[in-house]
Parts: structure tokens; C-alpha cells; sequence
């Protein structure tokens, strides 16, 4: 099976004025596809088995890959699994608020919706190098949501956690039109926030919940 790129749901000049089209040519189709290219150059060498798998069963199961293609299998595909992700959580002309269980769990993990912005928008901007920072939710049934940061391109699935929304903060994802001000950037970005994408991958995060083109298992379970 061959890592697919998968195709965007707009067009790359629909989240103008607040990410612009160069940014997203770029983001979409070169750095997110060179991911993808990668992972499957690395599982050349693995076993049939191995080329066989999903990027997130390959997250989940890293001790299974071989030692000499492990991090570049690693890096990735959490590369193509949280681009994935952050594809789908955007679109333009959203709901500008989120609604229903979504809101009553954000106001009750952070007080009110302006303070899980600005959280957000600090954990983004003081996370030092390139990641992502991310709204998650304990894989315990609980409806406590929490603010995470990761470095490179780790994702909370494989710590526990089921991710309901993330913001990439490599410099890729902003720098021609924000330069270095990346808290410009996240504090710009709400307005193609798909809450309505959001609330569905919070209502289902106990289940089995596709977060990327190819699955993932929310529970955080290995996939055989």
C-alpha cells in the first residue's frame, strides 16, 4: 500500500485572508507531500507486512519496524498523520464559536472559550523549535480537554490522549506571511477553525475515530 497525499476539501486561496494561498501550495503540496514521499522510500526496505500498514498503526507500533528506518518511519509518518488532521480542522467560512458538548467541556476545562484561545494561542507560541500544539482529550471517557505541545512531529495518540484539535507551528505553516511573529499567526488563525469538525471528532473520541486519511484508533489500542 502506498502512502497517499490526500486532496484538500477547498481550494488553497479559501482560508485567505488568514492563510494564504503561497503558504498552503507550499504547505500542502511540498512540505506535507515530501512526508509522504519520504515514508514511502523508508518502507522500501521493511517488510511486505510493514508497507502493508496505515501511518497511525506505524505510530503505534514503532517497535516493530526495523531499527535502521525507525525514526525516519517515525518522523513521517506523524508528519502525514498530523498534517491529516490539520487539514480537516480547517475550512473557510466556519462557525466562528463552538457549540453544544464542545463549548459546555471547553468552558468547564478552561472557564470560558477567550481563555482557551489565549492558552492555546501561549502554549503555541512559547513551544520552542517546530511542532504542534494541540486541544486533547483524555482517552478515560472523561470530558476534561487539555492543552498540549509537542516537538517535531509527535502526536499525543501515543500518550494517551485523543486529539480534537491542533495548529502546526513549524515555521512552514506561517512564515511568508507572518515572518517570525507566530503568535500573530496563532492569534489570526480561529476564523477557518471547523468547530463543527472539532465537536464531531470530541463526540466520537471514545470510539474509533479516522483522524487521518488512512485511521486511527482513538483508544489509543495497538492495531493488529
Amino acid at each position: 500500500m502506498k502512502h497517499m497525499l490526500p486532496l484538500l476539501l477547498y481550494d488553497k486561496s479559501a482560508l485567505e485572508p488568514y492563510i494564504d494561498e503561497r503558504t498552503m501550495t507550499l504547505h500542502h503540496d511540498v512540505h506535507h507531500a515530501s512526508y509522504v514521499d519520504a515514508l514511502n522510500i523508508a518502507l522500501e526496505s521493511a517488510p511486505e507486512l510493514l508497507q502493508e500498514k496505515k501511518a497511525d498503526w506505524l505510530l503505534f507500533n514503532l517497535d516493530k519496524v526495523p531499527e535502521n528506518i525507525r525514526t525516519e518511519v517515525s518522523h513521517n509518518a506523524g508528519g502525514h498523520v498530523n498534517h491529516c488532521l490539520l487539514w480537516r480542522i480547517m475550512y473557510p467560512q466556519t462557525a466562528s464559536v463552538p457549540q453544544g458538548q464542545l463549548a459546555a467541556a471547553i468552558n468547564a476545562s478552561f472557564g470560558s472559550f477567550e481563555k482557551f484561545k489565549l492558552r492555546f494561542e501561549d502554549a503555541g507560541s512559547h513551544l520552542f523549535g517546530s511542532g504542534w500544539v494541540w486541544l486533547v482529550k483524555a482517552q478515560n471517557n472523561s470530558n476534561k480537554l487539555t492543552i498540549l505541545t509537542t516537538t517535531g512531529h509527535d502526536n499525543p495518540l501515543t500518550q494517551g490522549y485523543t486529539p480534537i484539535l491542533v495548529n502546526d507551528v513549524w515555521e512552514h505553516a506561517y512564515y511568508l506571511k507572518h515572518e517570525s511573529r507566530r503568535m500573530e499567526y496563532l492569534h489570526n488563525w480561529w476564523p477557518v477553525v471547523n468547530w463543527d469538525e472539532v465537536a464531531e471528532l470530541f463526540e466520537e473520541s471514545g470510539d474509533i475515530v479516522e483522524l487521518s486519511s488512512e485511521g486511527t484508533n482513538a483508544n489509543g489500542q495497538k492495531f493488529e
